[in-house]
């Protein structure tokens, strides 16, 4: 069968020590699977005192620097963040090694650069856990729908979030609350910022969009808005219309085909939309392509063994290649579409007001969004004394026409306020 094909893990943690603990326990169905033997020769920590349950003590080490300098077949990183991981990776690919990785912030800020020396070394750059877990999702959108032409991806993509809504949905509680259960279950981070303010699902959707539509996007080319503005009142709104609240990844050409836009953001979508019925920490990533129609990936999103298992299949791959003396497909941003911002983008509508309960107002609301070019798709109004609730959906426009039309109704005298606005996706227009 040949030498063994060297492997090194850089990062020790959760799923790092997965990954050691499933290529140990699997050596011999992967050595089917490769043709080769996959050997374990070193993972990186930074605390080597700590016992990591499924790792051999005599792999551990803290010269993060050395094992990825050393020339192994494959590295792994499973550290996450941008330093040193990124400068970890590029030595790597100095010293000829494939290379595995999680980490999606990393990808979304540099994954062009990385692909570049990738390509140059002549090895792999797999990334399959770094979007969704263990849910197969990149490699089908790089390679399986390759000869397709895809039109949106929409996605619920942060466990967390899902977790956290799911549960106001639910309880009808606020997000404050629940947020405090999802911390205490280990769904949350003490600091939630990442995931709550869109930062962790607007890396994956930039990942998602580069694929989908062989563009390099990044991260800061995705608008975002977090999840913590979404009140229960939204959520007995959403559920009295027919709807759930979710927060989504959403990558999509343009009209013209000549544009992409990369969006996260809190959604209405029907109970009938199949993303509708994900819940808990579950992930789930919505394909709309011209041949294909629509394509569902759904499981779980996170967690030390379900990453793992994505991780050991990337590794699967880069060896096969090792054994063959190939490499597998380069980054394919050939077609180079401008990526445009969120005013272009098609959406809908929730709008919650309060207003006067008097003869004309609604006359006068209605006049408002015919001026700005919004038709009304429906309307409900329920009273309050001297006031009226009237909660509006929207058909489908441009977003940068309904912002405006927001704007316009913060400004009527007949407005006491603007309780709450969403966009909502997931229908027809």
């Amino acid at each position: 069968m040949g030498a063994p094909l060297t492997v090194v893990i850089l990062g020790g943690g959760t799923v790092g020590a997965a990954v050691a603990h499933l290529i140990t326990e699997s050596a011999e169905d992967l050595t089917a699977r490769v043709g080769r033997e996959l050997k374990l020769t070193g993972v990186a920590v930074r605390d080597a005192s700590k016992v990591r349950a499924g790792v051999d003590p005599s792999l551990i080490t803290t010269d993060a620097a050395a094992l990825a300098a050393s020339g192994a077949d494959i590295v792994i990183e499973v550290i996450g963040g941008i330093e040193p991981a990124k400068s970890l990776i590029e030595s790597a690919f100095a010293h000829g090694s494939s290379v595995v990785t999680a980490n999606k912030a990393l990808l979304a800020a540099h994954g062009a650069h990385l692909h570049k020396l990738a390509e140059e070394a002549g090895v792999d750059l797999y990334y399959e856990a770094a979007v969704a877990g263990a849910i197969p999702l990149l490699r089908p959108l790089r390679e399986s729908l390759a000869g397709d032409k895809v039109t949106k991806v929409l996605g619920i993509v942060n466990g967390t979030t899902n977790f956290i809504l799911s549960k106001m949905y639910d309880q009808g509680a606020d997000y404050s609350e629940v947020l405090k259960e999802a911390q205490d279950l280990g769904y949350a981070e003490s600091d939630p910022t990442a995931d709550v303010e869109g930062f962790d699902s607007a890396a994956k959707a930039a990942i998602l969009a580069g694929l989908a539509f062989h563009t390099n996007v990044t991260a800061d080319d995705v608008y975002r808005e977090g999840m913590t503005n979404v009140t229960a009142e939204d959520i007995v709104a959403a559920k009295s219309l027919g709807y759930v609240i979710k927060l989504l990844a959403i990558s999509e050409l343009t009209e013209d085909d000549k544009g992409v836009i990369v969006r996260v953001h809190p959604a209405m979508i029907p109970l009938s939309h199949p993303l509708a019925s994900v819940r808990d920490a579950f992930n789930a990533v919505f394909v709309e392509a011209d041949a294909a129609g629509q394509v569902m990936f759904y499981g779980r999103g996170a967690g030390g063994a379900p990453t793992a298992s994505s991780v050991v299949g990337d590794v699967v791959a880069a060896a096969r290649h090792r054994v063959t003396g190939t490499v597998g497909p380069a980054q394919s941003i050939y077609a180079d579409l401008e990526v445009r911002a969120i005013g272009d983008a098609k959406t809908a509508y929730y709008i919650n007001l309060r207003v006067a309960d008097e003869s004309g107002v609604l006359a006068a609301i209605a006049n408002e969004f015919a001026k700005h070019d919004v038709s009304i798709q429906a309307v409900r109004q329920d009273g309050e004394g001297d006031l009226a609730r009237l909660m509006i959906r929207t058909h489908i426009a441009p977003d940068r026409r309904l912002q405006a039309t927001v704007e316009a109704l913060k400004n009527m005298s007949a407005v006491r306020n603007v309780i709450g606005v969403m966009r909502v996706e997931g229908i027809g227009a």
